[in-house]
């Protein structure tokens, strides 16, 4: 029983340490980039979306307002996204790219590549690695759901 207890043996540990590992290897890119990791997140949704609510950002990227909400203040103080209230609903908020925050993209452009390189994995062994990982937070989620049921 006290087997389970040992830290080499925690799959928690194991992908906290991954995960501080490459959050680390994307330090140095980003910081030519004038951005933190969780504000790089950000910008990739911006990217692939183009504008769209507070509230989208913190579902897709399962952030709450506290969170966020200094985040991209830091963000539109860089000058690279703008946040406006609907005119439809003044409880929502729009944030969108400036000219600034667009043209970051094509500087940010390498950066999954040499990330990629930096694990020392094959496409596919990423791509298998991320299906994984995606599926491994599904499940977690969903257990998760079923035990704040009872």
């Amino acid at each position: 029983m006290a087997d389970e207890l040992k830290l080499d043996k925690q799959v928690c540990f194991a992908l906290y340490a991954a995960s501080r590992a490459v959050t680390q290897a994307y330090r140095p890119l980003l910081d030519a980039l004038g951005l933190t990791y969780p504000q790089y997140l950000v910008m990739l949704v911006l990217w692939e979306r183009g504008p769209v609510t507070v509230k989208e950002l913190g579902t897709t990227l399962d952030l709450d307002s506290g969170t966020l909400s200094p985040l991209l203040k830091r963000l539109a103080a860089a000058g690279l996204v703008v946040r406006e209230r609907s005119v439809d609903d003044e409880r929502s908020v729009h944030v969108r790219l400036t000219d600034a925050g667009a043209e970051l993209r094509q500087r940010a452009a390498t950066v999954p590549r040499r990330i990629a390189g930096a694990t020392g994995l094959r496409a596919v062994e990423l791509a298998a690695l991320r299906r994984d990982l995606v599926a491994l937070a599904e499940m977690v989620g969903a257990h998760q759901l079923s035990l704040d049921e009872r």
